[in-house]
Formats: structure tokens, C-alpha cells, sequence
């Protein structure tokens, strides 16, 4: 039987982690890697939090292409886990207790993998409230062709010194949902399902729109890279030349914009998959979402701010590239103008290097993502745990069709497979191969995915509290 949703949010009461990311260049997968308590300090006040480290002491795991994650979990985090690999579309559905009925990791206990890992910018996080306690490290596979240019990986995160089962009831117990100046909590959008649905996607857009779109419904109290603010940023020692950037967005409520400043910089990849080379000057970001940027440092050298700016808000943080000598200039932690809300502009110009064989198309899933007063939201009308699976053929082809009626972006993932965007509502074309595609309020995305391993899959909201509360459901494949 799957979870309901009391049973998830009970499982979801403790737990957390924070790595110190890589810098430059990467070792051998860790034969080993341990879950632990340790203490953070975040805007001068200490915080305990949980690290992911191998034994060299670094967190999360580089490895490279061709290689194979061959060894132990450790959790001594004092709580039991459950850890998923987010990207790993070689591990087999057995690989990952983030599946139905897949039980937990106790605290204490150690347990064996042995799986090839997928070539290209991942990471591991806690599938529960934990992750919100910054249970995540990176998971990175660098490319068999990616050459010697140096790697350096930024992790982001929003952070709360509240507890983040306090902060789920905060949001779940509050009389409707307030967004953008307009209470919503008498509107029920749950049923608009795509099957006879009565409302249009101009109607959508336009009800999205007007001051009703919404985002960062939770208030943090900072925002992190490399487990630091702008006030004391990361500063990566780079040298004049190319570098590449793996930044992923381990944030559970924030979606971010990407900025690398002045210097020039193409995206390479997105969610560990080769794109079309592209120089773009901002990129949004969505929680779970990756991006692979290939900047390049000039022969003068000097101080390069990258930052991630909180979409809807004035809120950034970031790191610092920098070469010898370099004078660092304080980076305020406050924009001058907020950043607009993130969109599917920036999917829309990519263009998948390795795109899924043409054929036919077997099956479409419609989807519908809904919201109920109460913080309660839903797919198909349905809460996780109140509906059956949904069904794919083993070795079909399905296209899946997100509707969002709903007033805020919503990063839906899908466990254990890379999907192919081909339609944003524009017409049909050769997207990007993602694993969290997000869906705009107001907005239909369409894509594609072969279905080639047997088992249940989740496929639910990145937004950590949107999953918790109910939009989260299953794939079963056979």
C-alpha cells in the first residue's frame, strides 16, 4: 500500500544534512559514504545540520564516467533516512528506498550499492522534511569527454532555523493560502482535469496572471551557497581560462536566477543532459533543476561573482571565482530590483545534443496539478496515497501533459528516467532531456519518456511542501 499522507508527514519529522561542496577537480567514487550531525553557522547563530561525506572527509560523490557506485551508506545521523539518487537512471528501481513501500535506512546501520552511475551533474537528498535541513550532496559524473577543463560545483540552498516540520504545519494549518495579496483559500482548482476539462488554456494564463501568481511561500532566513551567504561567500580559486560550473538547485521551496556577471558563459547541459551550446546571460532555475555553465576566465584574472537570485524577490547569494591575488569586493545580499518570476523562455531556446529516437508515441498521461484550501495540493484531484498508480507499458513510449491551473510554478520530477521537453504550449520541438521540467501557473508542458524499467516510480513536485502536502503519485511500469 502506498503512503498516505499522515503516515509521509510523520516519517518526515527529523532528519537533516548541509555539505561543504567540491571545489576544483574530483577523486574516486567513495567506497563509503556516512550521514552524520554536524554544526553549521549561518548568519552568526550555529545551527546543527547533517553532512554527506566519503572518507576522504568531501562531500557526496565525483566520480567519472564508466565508473560505478560500489560501496557502503553509513547513517549515523541519528535518525532513520531515506536517500534518493536523484539523476541515476542506470540504478534499478530497487536501488532507491524512494519508492513505494521501499522502507527506510536505519539510523545506525549501514547498507550496500552497487549501481553504474549516469554521466553528469546529479546529486543524493533526503526524500522526507529533511532535505529542507539541507540532507543533500552532490552526485557528479564528469563527462568521458568533458576533457581536463576545471570542475567547481555550487550547491543552493534556502535555509530556516525552524524546524521544518513547524513550517510544514505552518503552511498546512493556515485557513486558505494566501498569495499576492488574493486569499484563495474558497477557490478549489483541484478538479480541472485534462480529460473534459471546462476551462482553456488562455483562461488559465489570464487567471494566473493579473496579481495572482505567486511564489516563495515560505519566509527563510537565509539563502546559501556552499553552505555560506554573501556576507562571507565560497571563494573558488580558479586561473584564466575555461571553467565549468555544476550548479544544482537543492533549495526544497525557492526556485533561483543564475547570473555569472561579466564573464562569458555558455550552458552546456541542464539536469546532467548535453544541450546545444548556448550563451545565456540569466538562466532560472527551478528546486531539484541543474545547469552545467561553461565560463571562461580572462587572461587579466580578477574577482567574478556568481550569483542566484530568489525569483519574485530581492533576495541573492552566490559564490565568488577569483583568481591569485584577486581584490574581493563585498556582493550585497540584496538586489537592487527583484527578479521576475521563472518561466519556460529560457527551455524554450534549448535544443537537446542527444534527443530520444524518433517513434511513435504509445500513450499520453494527462496531468493535472491542483490545489485545495488548506495547503492541500493535488494531481488529477487526488492528494498522494488517495488514488491508484498510474500505468505505463514497459518499453513504451509515453507523453506526459502537465496542466496548471494553479498560482504558483510547480518542478515536477519523475524518479529514475531523463524525459524529453517537446512542447511548452508553442508547437512541437526538440527540448531539452531534463528529470524536473517545471510548469508555469497558467501553463501546459508536454514530454516524452521511454519507459524501459520495470517498477513504480514517484513522479511528484519538487517544491518539497507541495510534495508533502499531496502532489506526489506513482508510475507503475510493466
Amino acid at each position: 500500500m502506498p503512503q498516505t499522507r499522515r503516515q509521509f508527514l510523520t516519517a518526515t519529522a527529523g532528519l537533516a544534512l548541509l555539505p561543504t561542496l567540491p571545489r576544483i577537480g574530483f577523486a574516486a567514487p567513495a567506497a563509503q559514504l556516512t550521514v552524520a550531525s554536524r554544526q553549521l553557522e549561518v548568519l552568526g547563530k550555529a545551527a546543527t545540520v547533517y553532512g554527506i561525506t566519503g572518507p576522504d572527509g568531501k562531500p557526496g560523490l565525483m566520480a567519472r564516467e564508466g565508473e560505478r557506485f560500489r560501496g557502503l551508506v553509513d547513517n549515523q545521523s541519528g535518525e532513520d533516512l531515506i536517500l534518493h539518487w536523484h539523476g541515476q537512471v542506470l540504478a534499478r528501481n530497487t536501488d532507491d528506498r524512494t519508492r513505494p513501500n521501499g522502507g527506510v535506512h536505519p539510523t545506525g546501520t549501514q547498507e550496500a550499492y552497487d549501481f553504474p552511475l549516469t554521466a553528469g551533474t546529479h546529486w543524493m537528498h533526503s526524500h522526507t522534511l529533511s532535505e529542507q535541513q539541507l540532507l543533500a550532496a552532490p552526485m557528479v559524473t564528469v563527462e568521458a569527454d568533458a576533457g581536463d577543463v576545471p570542475q567547481a560545483v555550487i550547491m543552493l540552498h534556502d535555509f530556516s532555523f525552524r524546524p521544518p516540520a513547524e513550517i510544514a504545519a505552518g503552511l498546512m494549518t493556515a485557513q486558505g493560502h494566501h498569495m499576492g495579496g488574493m486569499d484563495m483559500g474558497g477557490m478549489d482548482m483541484s478538479g480541472m482535469k485534462m480529460g473534459g476539462m471546462k476551462m482553456g488554456a488562455t483562461e488559465m494564463s489570464g487567471m494566473a496572471m493579473g496579481g495572482m501568481t505567486h511564489a516563495n511561500d515560505v519566509d527563510y532566513d537565509a539563502y546559501l551557497a556552499n553552505d555560506r551567504t554573501l556576507a562571507d561567500p565560497d571563494v573558488i580559486a580558479v586561473q584564466s581560462g575555461p571553467v565549468r560550473l555544476r550548479i544544482i538547485n537543492g533549495a526544497t521551496a525557492t526556485a533561483f536566477w543564475i547570473s555569472a556577471g561579466g564573464l562569458a558563459a555558455q550552458v552546456v547541459a541542464v539536469d546532467g543532459n548535453k544541450v546545444a551550446p548556448i550563451a545565456r546571460a540569466s538562466i532560472p532555475l527551478a528546486q531539484g533543476q541543474r545547469v552545467d555553465l561553461l565560463v571562461q576566465i580572462p587572461p587579466e584574472g580578477g574577482a567574478f561573482p556568481i550569483l542566484a537570485q530568489v525569483e519574485n524577490a530581492v533576495m541573492q547569494t552566490g559564490v565568488i571565482l577569483a583568481t591569485s591575488g584577486a581584490k574581493i569586493a563585498n556582493v550585497p545580499v540584496l538586489a537592487e530590483n527583484p527578479a521576475p518570476f521563472v518561466d519556460l523562455t529560457f527551455d524554450s531556446s534549448l535544443s537537446a545534443e542527444f534527443p530520444l529516437l524518433a517513434r511513435p508515441t504509445d500513450a499520453m498521461l494527462h496531468i493535472a496539478l491542483g490545489m485545495e484550501p488548506g495547503y492541500r495540493w493535488t494531481i488529477n484531484g487526488a492528494a498522494h496515497g488517495e488514488a491508484a498508480p498510474l500505468q505505463a507499458a514497459l518499453g513504451s513510449r509515453v507523453e506526459m501533459m502537465f496542466m496548471n491551473p494553479t498560482m504558483m510554478m510547480h518542478p515536477m520530477h519523475l524518479h529514475g528516467h531523463h524525459f524529453q521537453v517537446v512542447d511548452l504550449g508553442l508547437g512541437r520541438f526538440n527540448g531539452p532531456r531534463r528529470d524536473v521540467v517545471m510548469v508555469p501557473p497558467g501553463g501546459m508542458v508536454t514530454v516524452a519518456v521511454d519507459f524501459d524499467k520495470a517498477g513504480e516510480w514517484y513522479l511528484h513536485c519538487h517544491h518539497l511542501y507541495h510534495m508533502a502536502s499531496g502532489m506526489m503519485t506513482s508510475v507503475t511500469v510493466a
